[in-house]
């Protein structure tokens, strides 16, 4: 069935591969992104360029915290779906400007969570991040285990959504489902992520660094197993049942319509691994630049992703090399 679906950040990564699948299947879809200069604008530009040829897409460019031009964008469309994957992104950004995380992260996402509230949407996912795990040791990751220990600002921003998130829909029975993402990567991804980072150093033949002297170990999720999760997931809302009867692995909140939802490949990945296999894709060595750990950084992630299976029936299954063989191939496509 055809939905109306609001998505922001749709010049991004996740939010431009997820509306264009989307459009595929012939939902409509309003994009919002503030198109800032974080990264390349010409990237989100031709992101958005491609969106624009379907005729069931139509967007808005501003930011999250103008609330007047939100609320009008939102309330035109009349959206039965809102998905937020909209944010200030980066980690390591986050320790040189932090403020800009507290207005974007936090303040934006609370007027999506308000405006959803005040068009009873039907269901409203937001995008968080596996780095809320921060310094938990326990691996994998579920979705009920602590999580008290960020280790960068932008941790904490998608924390603290989780948190307002959370409550707003205690108070006013909101299904919102968070999206805890795992270094998502493949096809259209961000240029200040490895992949883009690695395979740009590698192909010219600069010093790729490596961090922690590449004891490091993430789970990487390939894009298109990231767009089937969040699509069966919009057909799942959190309802709210009897506190006795929530399994106990499930993240369901006994107070409100609200759970989290690992989305990773449950695969921890060494760093070094990852890097060998982009050097066999890209078939050039890389120039290795060892360093010490950075801050903000974790050592390892690791999605247990049972929840996400026992509500889709859906499991990530790209393997690492069969998705970074499709990156590097649109890699030297779009960079050629």
């Amino acid at each position: 069935m055809k939905k109306n679906i609001f998505i922001t950040g749709s010049a991004g990564f996740i939010g431009f591969s997820l509306a264009k699948s989307l459009l595929d299947s012939g939902h409509y879809i309003h994009g919002y992104d503030g198109m800032t200069e974080y990264y390349d604008i010409k990237l989100k530009n031709k992101r958005h360029n491609i969106l624009k040829n379907y005729k069931n897409f139509t967007f808005t460019e501003a930011l999250l915290e103008n609330e007047e031009t939100l609320k009008k964008s939102i309330t035109k469309f009349k959206p039965e779906i809102v998905i937020h994957l909209a944010a200030q992104a980066g980690v390591r950004y986050s320790i040189e400007k932090p403020r800009i995380y507290l207005s974007s992260n936090i303040i934006g996402t609370f007027n999506i969570i308000e405006l959803a509230n005040e068009l009873k949407i039907k269901h409203l996912l937001i995008a968080s991040s596996s780095s809320v795990y921060g310094a938990n040791l326990k691996i994998p990751y579920k979705e009920i285990d602590a999580t008290q220990t960020q280790l960068s600002i932008y941790a904490s921003t998608k924390k603290a959504t989780e948190s307002i998130a959370h409550s707003y829909s205690s108070l006013w029975k909101l299904p919102i489902t968070m999206l805890r993402f795992f270094t998502v990567y493949g096809p259209w991804s961000r240029p200040d992520m490895a992949p883009i980072k690695f395979a740009e150093a590698i192909t010219k033949g600069n010093k790729v660094d490596i961090y922690n002297n590449g004891e490091m170990y993430r789970d990487f999720t390939y894009i298109d197993d990231v767009l089937k999760s969040i699509t069966y997931l919009i057909s799942v809302p959190p309802k709210m049942i009897d506190k006795k009867d929530i399994d106990k692995n499930d993240s369901l909140s006994p107070v409100a319509p609200f759970r989290i939802v690992n989305i990773g490949n449950s695969n921890k990945v060494k760093l070094l691994d990852f890097v060998e296999i982009l050097e066999s894709c890209l078939e050039k060595k890389a120039i290795r630049n060892y360093m010490p750990m950075q801050k903000g950084d974790v050592l390892a992630t690791w999605a247990n992703t049972d929840l996400l299976k026992k509500l889709t029936g859906y499991t990530p299954v790209t393997k690492l090399e069969d998705g970074l063989k499709k990156f590097v191939d649109w890699y030297n496509n779009h960079y050629k």
